[in-house]
């Protein structure tokens, strides 16, 4: 594809660049939480990348280039984590794409004004990346709109902080692997009837949760895409989970790999043949992955090329930590503060993000699941026997 910046791409990145950096000025700087979705719906920057054509809902609009520069922006300016993230780039395109109109009119200008936050119900105990051997049941009251949950959902992330869901839950008894699926949108703000139980990660921090359903009392009342229909629905939503966010996220890596050169350089690392080796491939990747990105981004309809980017960037990101920890040898060992009964379990930056990306293969479909869609949908290969 032809992917070059032009003019209003330009004025584009001077707004982006100067609100951030207005809004990223006070004392303490704004963390990942509702204020700061409110603050971004507040001025439109939520919804960017939305189909224009289906009606605004208090957002701007932007077309890929336009997005890739907020994006960009976003990233270089260290602004926080996004809290509405699955809203806004998960469940929002899919509701335009097949909600009916009462739902995005009740579900998107409060995702884009930042006040609602969603969570994604999918993995389960003993089915994990395979999405087609989920259990949790869903069971529509005799001559009713209201379905009665249940099961259990497992690494579901902010499910602690989310007002909505959306789940994909067995509609139809008795039915197998993709059929009988429905995907539908819960209120969590049911008390008694749905229990989130945080889930502690080696970082000491606890954003995935386990959340259990009562099936004589948790209830749901949409459900996106009509019955039945909701592997459809899901595989379409699973496709948007890759996209301009990709490149903002290579944005932070640059950074983190340009901190692990410093930290070489420091130490004397740098000075190894073997981990100068290590730097350049790193930063070779990185490029090829770049590169990749930018080539698929238009969807080109690239074969397999979802599965071959989380592929490309899991390893590459766990290979980062690993890089991290060695250069700083034994001092890898200490947190940045000494140990207090106060603050007991204190990490630096690095030392989080090697931690936390040894679940980068797993999570988002695990690089079993992904070298097996590889295997079948481009290289033709037999399919793996299934139960």
């Amino acid at each position: 594809m032809d992917f070059s910046f032009g003019p209003e791409d330009r004025a584009l990145r001077q707004e982006a660049r100067a609100w951030l950096t207005e809004h990223l000025a006070g004392e303490p700087p704004p963390t990942a939480g509702r204020a700061w979705e409110r603050e971004l719906g507040a001025d439109g920057w939520i919804g960017l990348g939305w189909d224009p054509a289906a009606g605004n809902y208090g957002n701007r609009t932007a077309p890929l280039t336009g997005q890739v520069v907020w994006a960009e922006e976003y990233s270089r300016a260290g602004a926080p984590a996004r809290l509405g993230h699955m809203g806004e780039h998960l469940l929002a395109p899919t509701l335009l794409a097949h909600g009916d109109p009462a739902q995005r009119t009740r579900f998107l200008p409060a995702i884009a004004r930042g006040e609602e936050i969603w969570c994604q119900g999918y993995s389960e105990p003993g089915a994990g990346s395979d999405l087609a051997a989920v259990r949790t049941a869903a069971v529509r009251d005799a001559g009713g709109r209201t379905y009665r949950i249940t099961g259990q959902k497992l690494w579901t992330s902010y499910a602690h902080r989310a007002d909505w869901c959306f789940l994909l839950a067995r509609t139809t008894v008795g039915s197998h692997r993709h059929h009988g699926l429905s995907l539908l949108l819960v209120p969590m703000d049911q008390p008694g009837r749905i229990e989130v139980r945080p889930i502690r990660q080696l970082t000491g921090e606890a954003d995935f949760n386990e959340v259990f359903f009562d099936g004589a009392e948790a209830r749901a009342d949409h459900v996106l895409g009509g019955e039945g229909n909701g592997w459809r629905v899901a595989m379409d939503l699973l496709g948007r989970e890759r996209g301009v966010a990709t490149l903002a996220q290579q944005i932070g890596f640059a950074a983190e790999l340009a901190r692990v050169v410093r930290l070489a350089r420091e130490t004397g690392a740098a000075a190894e043949p073997a981990v100068r080796d290590r730097i350049v491939r790193q930063w070779a990747d990185l490029r090829t992955m770049r590169w990749t990105a930018l080539r698929t981004l238009g969807g080109t309809g690239v074969p397999g090329a979802p599965s071959v980017a989380k592929l490309l960037w899991s390893s590459w990101h766990q290979r980062l930590g690993e890089l991290a920890m060695d250069v700083r040898g034994a001092d890898a060992a200490l947190g940045p503060h000494d140990w207090s009964e106060e603050r007991p379990y204190e990490l630096d930056a690095l030392q989080r993000m090697f931690l936390f990306s040894r679940a980068d293969t797993i999570y988002g479909g695990s690089a079993e699941v992904q070298r097996t869609v590889i295997a079948e949908r481009v290289l033709g290969l037999p399919k793996e026997p299934r139960p």
